[in-house]
């Protein structure tokens, strides 16, 4: 199963390592803690782009509070992807409160468009194995990024396209394996409209809530559509 497991997650390998390192470096050389509270927070907190987001905030001297708020709002997606997958998880036992903790966006990416059996208890321990996987990827590239910061001098300018790169390359992943485009097509437009309207600190906001209300408003058009067609051949 292992083996297996390690296939599927290998593109999230091949993101979390680079990304993993380039938080850590950033880590290192923006604040003055020591280099092992990189993988830690890779541990405890395991948020992606809200740990690089937390750095930022950090290293301008940002209170707890404010860091708070910032990433519980970064990350307030993670309640729909939870929502989505009550019924995935159902049965999990005590595996259930770490599927819903290790849940990012790459592993929600995956766990939702894999081949699936009908056997829901090996299904999950696959989706435990997962995301375990995926965890460790993650914290191996904190402690290897916060490791060379702390030791090797070098420019680390541009390396957080590493972020951006995963994001389109699950995003294709994802249109592939559903065959739907509109999701991204309202992403993009999304983003646009915030760049024009907004200022810089909340573009990211703005479009997580222009893209939520508009798939809301879809989700709630094709369910009354099916529920119609429904009641038409009933």
């Amino acid at each position: 199963m292992n083996q297996s497991v390690f296939r599927l997650t290998l593109p999230i390998l091949f993101g979390y390592l680079p990304l993993g390192m380039a938080f850590g470096v950033l880590f290192t050389t923006q604040l003055e803690y020591a280099w092992w509270a990189a993988p830690l927070m890779g541990i405890l907190i395991y948020a992606g782009a809200g740990q690089i987001l937390a750095v930022s905030l950090l290293a301008v001297n940002a209170g707890l509070l404010e860091v708070f708020v910032a990433m519980f709002v970064l990350n307030a997606r993670h309640l729909f992807y939870g929502l989505s997958l009550l019924g995935q998880f159902r049965g999990a036992g005590w595996r259930k409160l770490y599927l819903i903790f290790g849940l990012t966006d790459e592993t929600y990416s995956l766990l939702t468009s894999r081949p699936r059996g009908a056997d829901r208890a090996y299904e999950q321990e696959v989706d435990f194995r997962i995301t375990g996987f995926n965890q460790f990827y993650w914290v191996i590239g904190c402690a290897i990024g916060a490791l060379l910061g702390d030791n090797v001098a070098f420019d680390s300018t541009g390396i957080e396209f590493a972020l951006v790169a995963l994001f389109i390359v699950l995003t294709l992943e994802q249109f592939k394996a559903l065959g739907e485009g509109f999701p991204i097509w309202i992403g993009a437009a999304a983003a646009g409209v915030s760049m024009l309207l907004l200022p810089p600190a909340h573009q990211l906001i703005g479009a997580i809530a222009l893209v939520t209300g508009v798939l809301l408003i879809e989700y709630r058009r094709a369910r009354k559509q099916h529920l119609q067609e429904e009641g038409n051949h009933g």
